[in-house]
């Protein structure tokens, strides 16, 4: 079984398919740390083929930029079901 913060995890990743989120966005969207959320996103889903992270830039309200890396579902990861046995971790 999928630990439950993995599926929180995934659950706000999927809620928020199709916008660029970081784990930040994540972290604070769902109470865990950005340390949990980089550690869930690689071991539980990425390294599985459930996630992707895509390199990118942001403009900063100060006008710098900022390399960030958006963290996206694959259409695998669309489709998982967090409570199916083979997700086990």
């Amino acid at each position: 079984m999928m630990s439950e913060n993995s599926k929180i995890v995934l659950e706000f990743v999927k809620a928020n398919d199709g916008k660029n989120i970081t784990a930040a966005d994540i972290a604070e969207g769902t109470g865990l740390s950005a340390r949990q959320v980089n550690g869930i996103v690689t071991s539980a889903f990425q390294k599985k083929g459930y996630m992707t992270r895509e390199a990118a830039e942001i403009e900063l309200s100060d006008g710098s930029h900022k390399a960030v890396k958006f963290i996206k579902l694959t259409d695998t990861g669309r489709v998982l079901d967090p409570d199916a046995e083979e997700t086990a971790e």
